[in-house]
């Protein structure tokens, strides 16, 4: 582990010790005040999310429920279900919409088929780096992106109700052979998720775009059913398809940050307290993951070195140029008055 690791990871322990005396004594205070006022109910919420126990979302949700709990004096539990036990982010999305599953992690690519406006995350090339991208969540553009997460098209329901964002890096192609160009997509099959956006993405470099679930995709690349995927580090790690495909290529073609929401038909049965304490909680979750997530991806880039990952950083102005028509092909209406909002946040 490098100093600066180590010091990351030493800052984020002593973080945690002063925030977990914080907590205690702020879940003290709560569960008095809940317990004059009687605003309390005891809960038992289930979590779902299609990742593995060692991935930085899932430790991130984990502190969610550790500090929801002591928020709510012990009033409010938690079971988290990782590794899509209880189905893949569409499947979960469904059952938060309907009210049979209490809170989910999904990826903004997904739930752009339930809140269509939620495409705008998946443009190619919508951010200029990281530290752009952090700008426009953390500011007024990513608040207004949050509360849409609670209506339709129609300004209907969707039945879900947007807490925090977590970090998920840049999305990058991977496979068997380097993807060092828009010409090494072309005719081969790439594993997208059921994105409308990520679907003509592939489709404008001239490959064949196959949205599928995450935890298929193992044996789909093993078997070669699938050319090439996309994600971020720690899940390319955390997934095992460092086993099957060798060439990592950071072309940062998007980044799509995951979203924790809850159920809609939840959020309505609580008080105001428990209605902050869900937020608060969130909060710190959100922070502590992001933290989680910088320690988490180099230490992926390390573990893919030590076993024969060859990680490219190929010329990304070819890339920009073979997906700037997909840009162009959503960036309508609201959608495009969000890329303009977010291009102009400096």
């Amino acid at each position: 582990m490098t100093n600066s690791r180590s010091f990351l990871l030493a800052g984020l322990l002593i973080g945690a010790a002063t925030a977990t005396g914080v907590y205690s004594y702020l879940a003290s205070q709560s569960s008095t005040a809940a317990s004059a006022s009687g605003t309390t109910t005891t809960r038992s919420l289930q979590i779902a999310h299609g990742l593995p126990t060692t991935h930085p979302v899932h430790e991130g949700i984990v502190r969610f429920s550790e500090r929801l709990n002591a928020l709510s004096g012990g009033a409010i539990t938690s079971e988290v279900f990782p590794a899509e036990q209880l189905g893949n982010e569409t499947e979960c999305l469904e059952k938060v919409s309907n009210g049979t599953l209490d809170l989910t992690k999904v990826s903004t690519a997904p739930i752009a088929n339930f809140v269509p406006v939620m495409k705008v995350f998946s443009l190619p090339y919508l951010f200029d780096d990281s530290d752009h991208y952090w700008r426009v969540l953390d500011g007024e553009v990513g608040k207004e992106l949050l509360d849409e997460v609670e209506k339709t098209e129609n300004g209907a329901a969707s039945g879900f109700v947007g807490l925090c964002y977590f970090d998920s890096g840049s999305r990058n192609f991977y496979a068997k052979t380097p993807i060092l160009s828009p010409d090494d997509i072309r005719n081969k099959t790439v594993r997208v998720m059921q994105d409308p956006v990520a679907i003509e993405m592939i489709k404008a470099m001239d490959g064949n775009p196959f949205p599928m679930g995450f935890g298929e995709l193992y044996s789909a690349l093993q078997t070669g059913n699938v050319d090439a995927a996309e994600n971020n580090p720690p899940s390319f790690v955390s997934s095992r398809h460092l086993e099957v495909c060798k060439e990592f290529s950071f072309d940062h073609h998007s980044r799509i940050p995951d979203l924790f929401i809850v159920s809609k038909t939840l959020w309505d049965t609580l008080s105001d307290q428990e209605k902050e304490w869900f937020q608060a909680a969130a909060d710190d979750a959100s922070l502590y993951q992001r933290e989680l997530w910088k320690i988490g991806t180099e230490e992926a880039i390390a573990t893919m070195k030590e076993n024969g990952v060859t990680i490219h950083e190929p010329d990304l102005q070819p890339f920009r140029d073979a997906t700037a028509e997909v840009t162009n092909m959503f960036a309508k209406g609201r959608i495009g008055d969000y890329v303009k909002k977010i291009s102009e946040t400096k």
